[in-house]
């Protein structure tokens, strides 16, 4: 199963993050597609970003959709979006896993009723999948997901 991995990914620590989720799901057997892995042109436009990263949602059976900062970050949101709208006429594609493990969102603006993370945003995830609050609450259903991908093929 291939997954895009959605979030942001401006400071190391975001990187960072991406990447020990990234590794542990692939020592599982997914194929990851991390936006921030791949090499850029000089200069980097628009264009480019725009194709590399919407041919991938499309290719991905899931999107893992990291939700941390004090908003959605606006490329992930449109990550979600997209992947969203080709579920509606491509079964191969399983649905979106939404990951906040921000404490300003669970704890502060209480996650739980919908406070903290755009409601649009969070519908989207949870029409198709669901939101959670840690990565070890993602592998159960990206595993669940791929068990079902695999029994198709």
């Amino acid at each position: 199963m291939r997954i895009y991995f959605a979030g942001p990914l401006f400071t190391p620590y975001e990187r960072s993050f991406i990447d020990q989720c990234a590794a542990q799901l692939r020592s599982e057997g997914f194929e990851v597609f991390v936006p921030h892995e791949i090499p850029l042109p000089d200069p980097v436009t628009a264009k480019f970003i725009f194709e590399v990263d919407s041919k991938e949602v499309m290719a991905a059976n899931a999107v893992l959709a990291l939700l941390d900062g004090p908003m959605v970050d606006d490329g992930t949101a449109t990550e979600i979006g997209i992947f969203w709208a080709a579920m509606r006429t491509d079964k191969s594609k399983k649905g979106i896993v939404g990951l906040v493990t921000d404490t300003r969102v669970i704890r502060d603006r209480n996650m739980i009723d919908g406070k903290g993370i755009n409601l649009f945003v969070r519908g989207c995830v949870e029409d198709v999948g669901q939101v959670v609050d840690r990565f070890e609450k993602a592998l159960p259903i990206l595993r669940s997901w791929k068990t079902e991908l695999d029994s198709q093929n």
